[in-house]
């Protein structure tokens, strides 16, 4: 949403929260539907699914916003993303972006040729992640590959203690993880079971874009 936006368009208990969250389970299928609000107002969602075999997983990210002011649509957002992992090492991402009519593509693996129409092609330097917020290990990186602009960003990682946010109509203890870097900060919500329940950005005008799971 301006300022470089933070991809929208995404993890360590063994004690208390503010210690860290704890790993998330090794399922072989999962999702993460989440319902996204602007200034608590509906928008749009947001799901990831992943899929799991040994220790390769696929993970697709589908979002669709929409914001509207006095009826009129001042703003439309999709992004679509697939991305191969084997561990926590990102192998391969497509990704296509549509913002307000204007579309980009990204792709990176181990070679990083581009292909007709994309823009931005990057070959991935080493064992790194993207902004994978369902993935525990985001909590010790340093650099995330960012899948809307096709750059890796140097970016810092803190815990903010315990808060209560609702999920899913119920109150849940949550722990808070700020992630600064070149856009703007972005809070993650995380159980005390590992899961990512949350998040919570400020964007263009000041105005809150929070993701709540459903």
């Amino acid at each position: 949403m301006a300022t470089r936006r933070a991809p929208i368009p995404v993890l360590l208990v063994l004690g208390p929260l503010v210690a860290g969250v704890a790993p998330a389970r090794a399922d072989t299928a999962r999702q993460w539907d989440f319902r996204v609000t602007l200034d608590d107002q509906p928008i749009g969602d947001h799901l990831f699914s992943s899929t799991a075999s040994g220790s390769d997983r696929q993970v697709s990210s589908e979002a669709s916003f929409v914001v509207r002011i006095l009826g009129i649509v001042a703003y439309r957002y999709r992004h679509h993303a697939v991305e191969q992992w084997r561990g926590n090492c990102l192998t391969g991402l497509a990704a296509t972006t549509e913002e307000n009519g204007k579309i980009s593509r990204v792709r990176a693996d181990a070679v990083g040729t581009a292909a007709p129409g994309e823009t931005a092609a990057q070959a991935l330097d080493g064992c790194v992640m993207s902004f994978a917020y369902w993935n525990p290990a985001i909590l010790k990186q340093a650099r995330l590959f960012n899948a809307q602009t096709g750059r890796a960003e140097n970016v810092q990682l803190k815990p903010l203690g315990n808060g209560t946010i609702d999920v899913r109509g119920e109150p849940v203890v949550a722990a808070r993880w700020r992630i600064t870097g070149p856009a703007q900060p972005i809070d993650l919500w995380y159980s005390p079971e590992g899961e990512w329940i949350g998040l919570d950005s400020t964007v263009s005008g000041g105005r809150r874009l929070s993701y709540r799971l459903r």
